[in-house]
């Protein structure tokens, strides 16, 4: 069993939600698992959907398997973060323009933001933010060019990310067709929902800082 988004027609359809129709269709071939580790990898540093969509799909086709693919969503997620942080430490000044201009959710003002956040409390920001819906490339990206600790870095990525994936993983793997059933039947109510949730993660975190 998978995830499947409800009907809509093409044109109704904007770039990131055919973005994420085509991350969901993965679930159902036998390329999802290297998919939802591509795709942990690439959301650490520009790509602009989660990977959380495809590993509940995946959790709910295979729910015996759901801490296998929640550890390659973690792993996945920590070494793109690196790579993120790798872009941020030694080709930012190469890099800065084109990622400010076509990477959703890296910005200047969010640079500038979560600057004073690392400042203030290192371990918690990465934590904090690879736990929640803020952008998780801003923040490896801007470890990287503001010299956070690696470790530091690494230690809060690993948990953070852990923390997330697994607790995905586990709610499918207990509760199973009951979680697809309320999925699928407030698909749209639990998008609005997350949108909310990212609006309000933003309005804290601006509140904080």
């Amino acid at each position: 069993m998978t995830l499947a988004a409800p009907e809509a027609s093409t044109e109704r359809r904007g770039p990131i939600r055919r973005l994420y129709d085509w991350m969901l269709h993965w679930a159902e071939t036998p390329h999802g698992p290297a998919a939802l580790a591509a795709m942990a990898a690439a959301e650490s540093s520009f790509f602009p959907i989660p990977p959380d969509p495809l590993l509940l799909a995946l959790c709910l086709g295979a729910n015996r398997k759901a801490f296998r693919f929640a550890g390659i969503a973690t792993a996945a997620s920590v070494v793109g973060g690196l790579v993120g942080y790798g872009i941020g430490a030694g080709l930012w000044s190469v890099l800065a323009d084109p990622f400010f201009q076509y990477v959703p959710g890296v910005t200047p003002e969010a640079f500038d933001k979560i600057q004073s956040f690392y400042e203030r409390f290192d371990f918690w920001a990465v934590f904090l933010a690879g736990l929640t819906p803020f952008p998780y490339k801003v923040v490896t990206i801007s470890s990287g060019v503001f010299g956070i600790n690696l470790g530091v870095f690494l230690l809060s990525s690993i948990l953070s990310r852990g923390l997330r994936f697994f607790l995905v993983a586990g709610l499918i793997y207990r509760y199973g067709a009951p979680v697809k059933v309320f999925i699928e039947k407030n698909f749209n109510l639990l998008s609005w929902a997350f949108g909310i949730l990212l609006v309000l993660g933003f309005a804290v975190i601006k509140l904080i800082l």
